[in-house]
């Protein structure tokens, strides 16, 4: 048995271990991390030198982009080093910065995503005071507050968690450091102030939740108001994209974090990590730009200067 004082590094959930199992798990993780930087990265590029797209909603999808790229650089490295070395090991300081780094990633990236419902519901519900609405300074504002609760959320969740005396050994059942996943190391009772920290921040993100459900149903109604074909076809265009992500990331991340104990298990636990965690930073490039006129235009004038300046 160790406590927390005594533990120096962590042991991650190993894949599969046959060494060409560790080995695909290494390439697999390696094209989607590779998929999830070029197209943050293009969307970045493309929102930052086209000032046609200096609008809120390509303001807050640019820093959708940040907050992927940040949650899949933050666990996916580590991950891919680990199977390539055929290693287990994270510092017990390595862990600490995953849990800070994620947990104020993903929670920003859910702030954020409720801020892009909010636009979405101004630009269609109330399109003659959306210049009122959503300032360019409003717009600033919003999304520093989104990315200040992500940091206060992970100073408070880390703090908490890594104070805890850690009974059960070093092991964690995951691979990466996942908040849910230490808890289960430590003493029977002493995780019960994690416990009620965990419940606050759902109950928050539940508000965040009905936000996102009460824009989207005011959405529809409008768009089904609309008259012309082309004019629903514009509107749905803009929303399906936003409403598929929130729908794969809220779906996943509160199935993996309220699910009843009776349904947990390290294959389910994982593959719902991965769902949340992997998948999105890289889908969600995909997702916007294929649905997205405005932003693919941009993108093909971008490409073809790049090759020509090379």
């Amino acid at each position: 048995m160790a406590n927390s004082s005594s533990i120096t590094h962590f042991l991650l959930l190993p894949f599969p271990g046959t060494r060409q199992l560790q080995l695909l798990h290494f390439c697999l993780f390696l094209a989607i991390y590779l998929v999830a930087l070029l197209g943050n990265g293009l969307i970045i590029t493309t929102i930052a030198w086209d000032h046609h797209l200096h609008t809120p909603m390509y303001f807050f999808l640019l820093n959708l982009s940040f907050l992927d790229l940040g949650v899949i650089s933050t666990i996916v490295p580590k991950s891919m080093a680990n199977s390539l070395w055929d290693t287990r090991d994270i510092s017990y300081a390595g862990c600490v910065v995953q849990v800070v780094f994620f947990v104020f990633l993903v929670t920003a990236e859910f702030y954020l995503l409720t801020i892009m419902s909010y636009d979405r519901y101004v630009a269609i519900c109330r399109p003659l005071h959306y210049e009122t609405l959503l300032g360019s300074r409003v717009c600033v504002q919003l999304a520093a507050a989104a990315w200040a609760f992500g940091v206060l959320n992970a100073l408070l969740h880390t703090a908490n968690t890594f104070s805890l005396p850690l009974c059960q050994g070093n092991a964690v059942d995951q691979f990466f450091c996942e908040i849910p996943q230490i808890l289960k190391l430590s003493c029977s009772t002493s995780y019960l102030r994690e416990l009620w920290l965990l419940v606050v921040t759902v109950s928050f993100s539940s508000v965040c939740f009905v936000l996102i459900v009460v824009s989207y149903v005011q959405i529809f109604r409008a768009v089904l108001r609309i008259p012309s074909q082309q004019g629903r076809h514009k509107a749905f265009t803009t929303c399906l994209p936003h409403l598929a992500v929130v729908s794969l990331f809220i779906s996943t991340v509160f199935f993996a974090y309220l699910k009843p104990p009776s349904f947990s298990s390290s294959s389910l636990d994982l593959v719902l990590s991965i769902l949340y965690s992997v998948v999105p930073p890289a889908v969600n490039p995909l997702i916007y730009s294929l649905r997205n006129q405005a932003l693919k235009a941009a993108l093909s004038k971008l490409i073809p200067g790049c090759f020509h300046k090379q």
